[in-house]
């Protein structure tokens, strides 16, 4: 049976809930940066409470995912504005378009090759962009599955869930492709993370959190709850995943084996979105109501 006890979870006010807490991740200032997708706005939250707003250039850009640069910045996919956005940890921002309008860009991470890599699913692609803002894109295989989610993995390549394509996509820096199918229909693989030996990934649609192997081998680990609804994930250690429950208001941790636990937030309509490992070792997790959840560990 899962353990459903709750290790320390408090939560942090970062804005109104109206402006919608969505990405976040750790900087390289020692504290959490976080995308307001409503508000049109990056906000800073550092560990003890303190927030710091940034507005964005167009209000309607709907921030999403945010990730490290390898250049001490923070950057992050702008899906409403079809561009990729840059802030400083001063707190200057700087916004690079896309190519192609309807782009929709969500995930983005840092590559093993010092530049950042985002998927387009509007446009059904892999984009790369380097620190000064050059873009370059490749196009996916299968037309109209959706990539979301995108990570470095463990073997120098960049991996990356395919919603509508219902698999996982593996791309080596040069663009050449890889699509590893998942077993059941109708997964909707969301978040992907590295824990350093292989990738974990949120099966949304299924209640289910998958592992893949660098070689393609997918296990796949049923959640108690089929209906929670797992969204973005992260790798606190080889061998652990942590994950949100958008749709049951939990944080959720589950191993190799297989053993689950599943921690309640304090309210179970805040719709956790993205999950980091914070600077002080703990979970925190985007509350789309408005705050921030420190899950100790």
């Amino acid at each position: 049976m899962p353990e459903t006890t709750t290790p320390g979870v408090r939560e942090v006010p970062v804005s109104d809930g109206k402006a919608g807490p969505y990405g976040i991740a750790a900087g390289p200032d020692g504290a959490l940066w976080l995308t307001l997708v409503h508000g049109g706005r990056i906000a800073r939250l550092g560990l003890d409470g303190a927030v710091a707003e940034y507005p964005l250039e167009l209000p309607d850009s709907r921030p999403m995912v945010i990730a490290p640069g390898p250049d001490g910045a923070m950057w992050f996919t702008l899906g409403g504005a079809d561009a990729i956005g840059r802030i400083s940890v001063d707190g200057e921002t700087s916004l690079f378009r896309l190519p192609r309008a309807g782009s929709a860009p969500y995930g983005i991470t840092a590559g093993p090759d010092g530049a950042l890599w985002f998927t387009a699913p509007g446009a059904d692609r892999i984009g790369r962009i380097t620190t000064g803002g050059e873009i370059t894109e490749y196009p996916l295989p299968s037309p109209g599955a959706f990539p979301a989610v995108i990570a470095a993995g463990p073997d120098g390549a960049l991996w990356f869930t395919l919603n509508q394509g219902n698999a996982i996509g593996r791309m080596d820096t040069g663009g050449g492709t890889t699509v590893h199918p998942l077993p059941e229909p109708g997964a909707g693989p969301v978040g992907i993370a590295s824990d350093g030996e292989a990738l974990w990934f949120a099966e949304l649609l299924a209640g289910r959190i998958g592992r893949i192997s660098v070689d393609g081998a997918i296990e796949e680990f049923p959640l108690p709850d089929p209906g929670c609804r797992p969204h973005a994930v992260v790798a606190a250690a080889a061998g652990e995943c942590w994950f949100t429950e958008w749709a049951s208001g939990r944080v959720g941790r589950i191993t190799a084996g297989g053993g689950t636990a599943e921690y309640d937030l304090p309210a179970r309509d805040s719709e956790p979105h993205g999950i980091a490992v914070g600077p002080d070792g703990a979970l925190w997790t985007a509350l789309e109501t408005g705050a921030a959840a420190r899950v100790a560990r």
